[in-house]
């Protein structure tokens, strides 16, 4: 598996509820954008439309030696998944404050993936609190790697 984006701001801003793996329906040029990594997932996010999921926002670059088969970059994207998976995440979305966001694309053997997530969103003291914690996780990491070093 090669990671190709992920969204930092997405773990920042929002709670993982659950994730799940879908495909994604691209043009060629885009693949190949994709395989040099030319992609923001940064204001991204998905909504189900006529029972299809759907990623809204996604910014891929145009391929520079695409010639007619370039597309859009800002376009909208049908994400590939399974109609009762699809159906089981409408029904926590239409729940408040829970909404659908990509938290990275990769390649999986030779197919390209998005991990979307149920996600809720944080508020300040949240952020405030896991920017924190992990200042802490990195003090203490730095600690031990320091103490290993001394024996």
């Amino acid at each position: 598996m090669k990671i190709i984006a992920t969204n930092k701001k997405a773990f920042h801003d929002y709670f993982v509820v659950e994730t799940l793996e879908c495909g994604i329906n691209l043009v060629g040029c885009e693949v190949k954008s994709l395989r040099k990594g030319q992609v923001n997932l940064t204001d991204s996010y998905c909504r189900v439309e006529g029972g299809n999921l759907v990623l809204i926002g996604c910014h891929i670059k145009n391929y520079d030696k695409g010639s007619y088969s370039n597309v859009e970059s800002r376009r909208d994207r049908r994400l590939l998944a399974h109609k009762r998976e699809i159906m089981r995440i409408l029904g926590k979305v239409r729940e408040k404050g829970y909404s659908i966001v990509p938290l990275k694309f990769y390649f999986k053997d030779s197919l390209v993936k998005v991990e979307i997530a149920l996600v809720r969103g944080k508020q300040n003291y949240d952020k405030r609190d896991s920017i924190l914690q992990k200042d802490r996780d990195r003090d203490q990491q730095r600690a031990i790697k320091e103490y290993s070093e001394r024996r």
